[in-house]
């Protein structure tokens, strides 16, 4: 008994209360109102407080928690953990204020239309338990007639009537006091549009008359006759300065003599130590003197500043000048008769630079899923405004390795090091043609050099070279670009073992591996992201690339491999092929504490011309612990083939063709950890078959080809990074026999043997999609 009762959540209720269970709506409706039952219903309930304790199926599982624990000795006890992190105290009787919900109700409903609404409420106690009951009678609901705007002919009215085009308060919509806040708001945004630069919301009221009968309601939007002149007047930009070195103690009251100023194109830029370049700020500024002053162009200004990447704080301020100022107001009849003389508005920028020179060291690293563990160091060296025009000059000298310290791999060691520069100017440097992007976005112009040395230990060693020119740029916020007109890479190697030689001379896949590889072309990247700033977690992800090779040059030599007419530059055969990629996603959120990912990509690469393949760097792979899980990095397809040889060192199984599902389920477990359960498909192929690895083409059966694999993931989320570990089985192996492909009832988890060949475990850092 003494269990029973502790489990029905009262043990701990005082004496003279009771557990409150939660409130009752009832809606009395008449026939007109009968339609509007529910949503009164849904009003009323999303208002009462407090909300009783939570249930999980029924089970108040928080205050069982809160119950169990008693009452702990030692704040650092497990039983004080248990009660006030897992648990929740019981909510009361006491702490129910119905007269207080019956006015938070009645108002409510009144502020949606229904002006004749009547509410009462009342509690019913039962032994130790009580709930509330509040009884609605809504009466009919107030709808939109008609609207009017202001009538006079003041720039400020005017203006407002030009904006009632798209007013949100529409003839036959339900009377609604936050769509007349909205719309109240809308006003202003267009209003700052148009230079008015001190009005406010609060200077408009909309009246409403219910009075004309028929549960019909006229609204007038008008100007509160108290609204100030400079609320009335429009401003226009006059002197604009910039203080681009400006120290955050400073005085805003900074010198704005013009006479120790730089003038440039419109700006006066106060640099005594000559930091910056003039035309820096030409590129990045929106505003233009004499233009009327809007919200947008000071938005876009600000944004623009921070994105340059080379200020720490940005602010600005407006002023007007005070004696221009009195004599246009003398006569403030002047603006209410429309007679507006736009107001000169001054404009000041304050800039507090970033530190000309940065160093950062980023220790990394990685388990992958064929059994390598690896670690990476990078020391990266940033300076700041480089030549005085914003420019960004970066180098990173990094070192890393793989290792395998048991199993099939084990001596097969990969290390890496390598140097990269990246000079970045905040504009498009582009010849014989000069263009400045529009927006809140300042465009980047890329310059890119690059070396790195790969070595396999007792296999060979690989050098490589980089160089790139290209363009970054955003349209909005969801929307990046990428476009690099020039990408060179050349790879060649500089040793091969004789181990590896043998047996690349009996498998092209690893000879591959070793090729040189020259790749002269472009690329160009589309990314759409909606979760930028989205707090609801629900949107679309969309990254699409192509990459382009040897594609002109192999036109104007006419080379075609097919037809015995390779072609080289600097003694090395250049690579010709277009490859297309697409990876889209979508993310839905299912509660406050859970999310559904999903994830497709699709990937094509057509060699052609001086190629019958595409390099081994810019094939597709299937199979790794961002990818299909189940199965080890790199190690499906292509098609149904499957690797069997018994070579000393695993061979990347690559493709032209590439197909990839995912989809997983993420909730919140506890305080820092998360829980995933997932599904992975895809598989790669070969555009052409290869006699080597049978099956490996791409044919009408490709779906019949897929590889499914399912698993459940554990995250610990730290806000700075997320650690993931995902353990995932096979439940569907395309190398097998076409009606033997689904081996779902094979699985056992409870034998060993099967756990060693199908159990794949991913340790990685960040989600995987």
């Amino acid at each position: 008994m003494t269990l029973l009762y502790a489990c029905s959540g009262t043990k701990y209720v005082p004496k003279g209360d009771a557990l409150y269970t939660g409130a009752s709506i009832k809606v009395n409706t008449d026939s007109a109102s009968k339609k509007h039952k529910s949503l009164v219903k849904d009003i009323a309930s999303s208002l009462t407080r407090p909300k009783p304790n939570r249930s999980i199926f029924g089970v108040k599982f928080k205050l069982h928690m809160y119950n169990l624990a008693g009452n702990p000795k030692s704040e650092k006890s497990f039983r004080s953990w248990l009660k006030n992190k897992v648990g929740e105290p019981p909510v009361l009787l006491s702490q129910v204020n119905v007269d207080n919900n019956v006015n938070v109700i009645r108002s409510s409903l009144e502020n949606t239309g229904f002006f004749h609404v009547a509410v009462s409420g009342d509690t019913t106690v039962k032994g130790k338990k009580a709930s509330a009951t509040y009884t609605v009678t809504p009466g009919e609901r107030y709808y939109i007639d008609s609207v009017f705007f202001e009538t006079d002919s003041s720039n400020l009215s005017t203006n407002i009537r030009a904006a009632s085009k798209n007013t949100l308060l529409k003839h036959g919509n339900p009377f609604d006091l936050e769509t007349i806040k909205a719309e109240r708001n809308r006003l202003d945004v267009y209003l700052k549009e148009k230079g008015f630069y001190y009005f406010d919301p609060g200077y408009l009221i909309i009246q409403a008359d219910s009075t004309v009968g028929t549960k019909q309601v006229h609204l007038y939007v008008k100007v509160k006759p108290n609204t100030t002149t400079a609320a009335r007047s429009v401003f226009s930009i006059n002197d604009i300065f910039i203080f681009p070195t400006f120290r955050i103690n400073s005085s805003t009251s900074a010198d704005t003599l013009k006479k120790n100023a730089t003038y440039y194109k419109g700006y006066y830029v106060i640099d005594r130590r000559n930091q910056y370049k003039p035309q820096l700020f030409q590129n990045t500024m929106q505003f233009k003197k004499g233009e009327a002053y809007n919200r947008t162009d000071q938005n876009l200004t600000l944004n623009r500043l921070v994105g340059l990447g080379i200020f720490k704080f940005v602010k600005n301020r407006f002023e007007v000048d005070s004696t221009r100022l009195n004599s246009l107001f003398n006569d403030s009849a002047r603006v209410l008769r429309g007679l507006n003389d736009s107001i000169p508005l001054n404009t000041y920028y304050y800039l507090t630079p970033l530190p000309k020179n940065a160093l950062k060291l980023e220790p990394t690293g990685s388990t992958k899923s064929n059994n390598l563990t690896g670690a990476n160091i990078t020391l990266g060296w940033r300076r700041r405004n480089t030549f005085k025009g914003g420019e960004i000059l970066m180098v990173n000298a990094n070192a890393g390795f793989e290792v395998q310290l048991s199993g099939q791999l084990k001596g097969y060691n990969t290390y890496r090091y390598g140097l990269e520069g990246n000079l970045s100017f905040p504009k498009f440097l582009i010849p014989f043609y000069k263009y400045n992007l529009k927006g809140g976005f300042v465009p980047r112009t890329n310059l890119l050099l690059g070396y790195e040395v790969l070595t396999k230990q007792k296999l060979y060693t690989l050098n490589s070279f980089k160089a790139g020119y290209g363009y970054v740029w955003k349209g909005n916020a969801f929307t990046e670009y990428d476009l690099k007109p020039i990408a060179i890479n050349y790879i060649q190697p500089i040793h091969v073992s004789q181990q590896y030689s043998d047996s690349a001379a009996n498998n092209p896949t690893l000879q591959k591996a070793i090729e040189k590889q020259f790749i002269l072309g472009g690329n160009y990247n589309f990314n759409y992201n909606e979760l930028v700033g989205n707090a609801i977690m629900t949107g679309w992800y969309f990254n699409g690339n192509v990459d382009l090779s040897g594609n002109i040059i192999g036109g104007i030599l006419g080379a075609n491999v097919n037809k015995g007419r390779p072609k080289s530059i600097a003694n090395a055969q250049f690579s010709q092929y277009v490859k297309l990629e697409a990876d889209t996603r979508f993310y839905l959120k299912l509660s406050k504490k859970s999310v559904l990912a999903n994830r497709v990509i699709i990937g094509y690469g057509l060699p052609w011309g001086n190629s019958t393949e595409l390099p081994f760097v810019k094939q597709f792979f299937s199979g790794g612990n961002n990818s299909i899980r189940a199965f080890r990095s790199r190690s499906l397809g292509p098609g149904t083939f499957k690797d069997t040889v018994n070579t000393a060192f695993l061979a990347d199984q690559s493709g032209d063709i590439k197909l990839e599902f995912n989809t997983e389920y993420r909730t919140k477990l506890y305080s820092i950890f998360d829980g995933a359960v997932f599904v992975d498909a895809g598989n790669v192929w070969l555009k052409n078959e290869d006699p080597n690895r049978p099956g490996s083409k791409f044919t009408g059966k490709f779906l019949s080809q897929l590889a499914i694999g399912a698993g459940v993931g554990l995250r610990v989320d730290v806000s700075i990074l997320v650690l993931r570990l995902d353990v995932a089985f096979p439940i569907r192996k395309p190398w097998l026999a076409e009606n033997q492909r689904w081996v779902l009832d094979d699985i056992r988890f409870g034998s060993k043997t099967w756990r060693q060949e199908n159990l794949i475990f991913n340790l990685g850092i960040g989600f995987p999609f």
